[in-house]
């Protein structure tokens, strides 16, 4: 875990030395981050981290905006369409409770973002979290929980608060 962790932050770093105008150049080092090239449509702003990036996969056409916080220990599927707004943070990890096991063991538990989905500024998703078809989550939500597809959630933590319609 610790060499991917360098590893990351070697890519990562140079990475954040680019701008938006550098889209090949930040496709072909997320590509190498993530361990396969990505689509022509994916952008991504920097300045991005991720704890890892080997066990993240992303579909056709996403969009990453600045400032987002990407940890794949569990494993990070992003599906096609999707759209994630500035200073999201995606988290597959944590530790559990116990004071005696807290430095000694990290978790991992998969998340999993479908087709067409919009996460919007300052969001956090939790591991083992799957974001539905088609839905939104608010900006500055918690996502603790699946999120049922074509649905508006929002609030710390997430909680169901309207169909969206396509």
């Amino acid at each position: 875990m610790v060499a991917d962790v360098k590893r990351a932050g070697l890519i990562t770093a140079a990475l954040n030395r680019l701008t938006f105008s550098d889209g090949d150049d930040i496709r072909t080092l997320f590509g190498e981050l993530i361990g396969k090239p990505v689509d022509p449509g994916f952008t991504l702003i920097p300045p991005f981290y991720t704890s890892g990036g080997d066990e993240i996969s992303v579909g056709r056409n996403v969009f990453i905006n600045q400032n987002c916080t990407f940890y794949d220990l569990g494993g990070l599927h992003i599906g096609d369409d999707v759209m994630i707004g500035p200073n999201v943070s995606i988290i597959t990890s944590g530790h559990p409770l116990d004071p005696a096991q807290r430095r000694s063991v990290t978790i991992g538990k998969r998340i999993v973002i479908e087709r067409n989905v919009w996460i919007a500024a300052g969001a956090t998703i939790l591991g083992g979290v799957t974001v539905g078809e088609n839905a939104v989550v608010a900006a500055g939500s918690v996502v603790t929980r699946d999120v049922p597809p074509n649905s508006l959630v929002g609030g710390n933590p997430a909680r169901f608060i309207r169909s969206v319609h396509e």
